[in-house]
């Protein structure tokens, strides 16, 4: 499986890896799992779960596979030549990795995450949050002010406004409050405890219900949304189908 999606590590290399980290005393550590591969069956999967639940890690991120334009996989999926396991095979993945991960005492914070208790990724929830970060390299995003920025990917391309004491940024965008607030909202439902309705309110002065009333009403008629006193978030239901409703937020 491994080799068919083009990467160069081998089994035995995470046993190693793991393993490694163990020796020198890293304790927080997390691999990352790939779902809905070519020529993967559920079965499969459910094996790749059990064997790397049984490294015991205390936190594990999940994700389907996303066939990006002008890649190899692209091309074959045109061609007809790339044998995905199909949309209701992938969501009894899904369904399979959040109850065996809630089974193990993984408990999903994020659509794709799954932690023990108090090992959840600050990192992550800081984008999630969206809140604000640095963003430092060849590459690099960051978010600072009323401004999100991207830096030269290229090393070549990076170093040279630096040797003209020029800062290495090739796209920055000012954002509006309405695309703050959106962001926000498409950010923010990622996280199982969803969007905190006091906080909105907080950070931007407006309600959150009646500034997505609409979108809000819409998703929880459907059943992908649930909406409390205190947040909107998404149902489990909603949870197979974020794309669609954060769609509705933008």
């Amino acid at each position: 499986m491994l080799k068919k999606i083009g990467r160069i590590h081998t089994v035995d290399d995470v046993y190693q890896s793991v393993n490694n980290a163990k020796q020198v005393g890293f304790e927080n550590v997390s691999i990352d799992l790939i779902f809905s591969l070519p020529g993967q069956t559920e079965a499969d999967f459910e094996d790749t779960l059990t064997k790397a639940l049984a490294l015991d890690l205390p936190h594990y991120s999940a994700y389907s596979l996303i066939i990006e334009p002008k890649t190899i996989f692209y091309n074959l999926m045109q061609k007809g030549k790339l044998l995905l396991p199909g949309e209701d095979a992938e969501a009894n993945m899904y369904e399979t990795l959040m109850n065996t991960m809630e089974k193990y005492g993984r408990k999903q914070y994020e659509i794709s995450n799954f932690a023990k208790p108090g090992f959840e990724s600050k990192h992550n929830i800081v984008y999630w949050s969206n809140e604000h970060y640095y963003g430092f390299g060849a590459g690099a995003h960051g978010y600072v002010g009323e401004n999100r920025y991207a830096n030269y990917g290229p090393l070549k391309k990076y170093m040279q406004p630096l040797q003209n004491n020029e800062l290495p940024i090739f796209q920055q965008k000012e954002l509006t409050l309405k695309e703050k607030m959106e962001e926000e909202m498409f950010l923010g439902l990622r996280k199982v405890a969803g969007v905190d309705k006091a906080h909105f309110q907080t950070k931007f002065g407006q309600s959150l219900d009646t500034t997505f009333a609409h979108a809000i009403d819409k998703t929880f008629t459907k059943g992908w949304l649930e909406s409390t006193q205190e947040s909107v978030r998404l149902t489990r239901r909603g949870r197979f189908l974020g794309n669609n409703v954060f769609q509705e937020f933008l």
